[in-house]
């Protein structure tokens, strides 16, 4: 390809249909991304590679079947395979049916997307490349589709992109659903030097849809950023993300590079005289805080990430004082979407309020972890047990965590709620940056509500008193109640310091943070009450108020003795067993490696 800026449709026809042919033809493809990686993919791709196979094998990124990975597709002889945990293992007896020209159906999940009941309730729209094409070829991208976005913008003028955007009903998909097209109508008025940035951090326990889509489609990233550029008026993009997405960060550099060899970044893009953009990209450090926005400008400043008080807004005062327009990935992803198949058919997708489709992560006591893209409107009872199979065999639902530690804890009987913005805000949670967590029976609320309170009080940033001392105190009191140290005065205590907390913190961290101590004591008050009153913890949870005895069925076989980092346990060979309670930690390791139910966690 060429950087002489072309007009689209004269580039390198022949790559491109060299890209339709590998797509379609024999081809084999491994995941590659994060999740593929960590399962062991890559000696998968090796040993397929060093197999001379007379086959092309390529990397892909993500499909979402996060709990089947390593995947690998085979395209052979017209029939399309798409096979499941593929450890090194077992590589050579798919190598072997590869040569044979067979399908190992010892591997095999299906011929198709749609013929697997994971994907059977999914709408795969911004994830609909991923898994597919490399994520490092441009043609193939184009081949799909790629860049027909930009070329339909440019081709018209920002402000009726913008229009574009409002008619799809674009909203940010970063957790508030502020509608996209406002914050590009307000700045795109503005003049002078703007700053476009793409938050791609995300600190949420269990949420890694960014970096799904980062790794596995960073074209049509860079694609969204360059339509919204065009948009509003900008010449300079960021991506902001941390520097724990090793691989995201590598991705898309090698992209941001291809795409400006190929007159898709940089001077005149496109042909489009006088239309400059690129993008860079700025490793954050990890910090929670520094996904809300003004803390994130801080942070691409080389300050500390503290938030600021709004008014002024980033689009009147951001990045250097200069003008600033915040999407996250999935936003500028959609509007990608939206521009390549017009606004009509995207505002087909979804409910009244909120269009289109969100990607999700399920993760916790799921059977089906992994990155899901659903229609907004969907209930939650179909992504939890259609698509992600329910909880693991021999427990049952509990609750579900939406949006991270600012979202809340919904229980069994909500499940029927619709997934949008406005019905899970009823809920008391927030549907946040997509992260959902299933908890089962087996999960104790007032312990959920402790971890992400913990969570949320070490990465309070420290600037505001309400936040910083008030998700310190918030802590205090739920260990106080997990410990079987607290009277009943304490919930209406802990109800009030969260109003306090919520109502008064400077950010919408702080804001949110106590989201999970409220919805828990909402819906499972009983569960408190129990911690409380009879000094129990009914899921057997909470060390401080769990014993664990051996029962009469006990063989005496000596496994929990020798599990027990106390040496709490004493007793001869083939006799019962006695636990020291003055000694016993309560870790639990007698109670899991006994292999005869003899031991009760009460």
């Amino acid at each position: 390809m060429n950087n002489t800026g072309h007009k689209f449709d004269t580039w390198q026809t022949v790559q491109i249909i060299k890209a339709r042919k590998e797509l379609s033809g024999d081809r084999i493809t491994v995941g590659l991304a994060t999740c593929g990686i960590s399962a062991g993919a890559r000696p998968v791709f090796y040993e397929l590679k060093k197999a001379k196979l007379n086959i092309l094998v390529e990397e892909t990124g993500c499909a979402g079947m996060c709990y089947a990975e390593p995947i690998v597709t085979v395209m052979q002889k017209d029939v399309f395979s798409i096979y499941g945990y593929v450890t090194k293992d077992k590589v050579e007896m798919l190598i072997d049916s590869i040569k044979k020209e067979e399908v190992c159906k010892e591997l095999l999940l299906g011929h198709s997307l749609e013929e697997i009941d994971y994907y059977k309730k999914q709408k795969r729209v911004v994830m609909k490349n991923c898994g597919k094409i490399n994520p490092f070829k441009l043609e193939q991208y184009i081949s799909v589709g790629g860049y027909a976005g930009l070329k339909n913008a440019i081709e018209k003028n920002p402000v009726d992109v913008i229009e574009n955007i409002k008619k799809a009903g674009v909203r940010g998909r970063g957790g508030a659903g502020f509608p996209t097209w406002m914050k590009w109508d307000i700045i795109s008025k503005k003049q002078g030097k703007k700053y476009l940035v793409c938050n791609g951090d995300e600190g949420d326990p269990g949420a890694f849809m960014n970096r799904t889509i980062m790794e596995s489609d960073p074209f049509r990233l860079i694609e969204g950023m360059t339509i919204g550029a065009y948009a509003i008026g900008s010449d300079e993009g960021i991506i902001y993300t941390r520097a724990e997405y090793p691989l995201a960060i590598s991705t898309l550099s090698k992209v941001i590079d291809i795409a400006k060899k190929n007159n898709l970044l940089g001077k005149n893009i496109m042909g489009k005289v006088g239309f400059d953009f690129d993008i860079r990209i700025v490793k954050g450090a990890g910090a929670f805080v520094c996904g809300e926005e003004t803390a994130l400008m801080r942070s691409i400043e080389g300050e500390r990430g503290n938030p600021m008080p709004r008014p002024p807004y980033p689009a009147q005062k951001g990045i250097f004082g200069f003008p600033t327009n915040i999407n996250n990935v999935g936003t500028f992803s959609h509007v990608t979407s939206v521009m390549q198949e017009g606004p009509e058919t995207y505002a087909k997708i979804g409910t009244a309020k909120t269009k289109g489709t969100k990607v999700i992560c399920l993760t916790g006591n799921i059977e089906k972890t992994g990155v899901i893209e659903v229609p907004m409107g969907i209930k939650l009872r179909e992504i939890i047990f259609d698509i992600g199979g329910g909880c693991p065999k021999g427990t049952t639902f509990k609750a579900a965590q939406s949006g991270g530690p600012s979202g809340g804890c919904i229980p069994e009987d909500k499940l029927d709620t619709p997934f949008d913005y406005e019905s899970i805000q009823e809920l008391g949670a927030i549907i946040g940056s997509g992260g959902l967590v299933v908890m089962n029976n087996k999960a104790c609320m007032v312990d959920v509500a402790k971890y992400f309170m913990n969570f949320a009080q070490e990465e309070s940033c420290g600037k505001c008193t309400p936040c910083r001392e008030g998700t310190k105190r918030l802590l205090e009191m739920i260990e106080k109640i997990s410990d079987g140290l607290a009277d009943e005065k304490i919930i209406d205590q802990i109800e009030k310091l969260a109003l306090f907390v919520k109502d008064n913190s400077l950010c919408g961290l702080g804001q949110t943070a106590p989201n999970s101590v409220l919805t828990t004591i909402r819906y499972f008050r009983d569960e408190y009450m129990a911690h409380i009153e009879k000094k129990k913890c009914p899921s057997g949870a909470c060390q401080h108020l769990t014993r664990y005895l051996i029962l009469n069925n006990c063989v005496g076989c000596g496994n929990c003795a020798r599990n027990c980092p106390v040496n709490a346990i004493t007793g001869k060979l083939k006799e019962k067993h006695l636990i020291d309670q003055e000694k016993c930690v309560k870790c639990g390791k007698c109670y899991e490696s006994c292999a005869f139910d003899a031991i009760e966690r009460k």
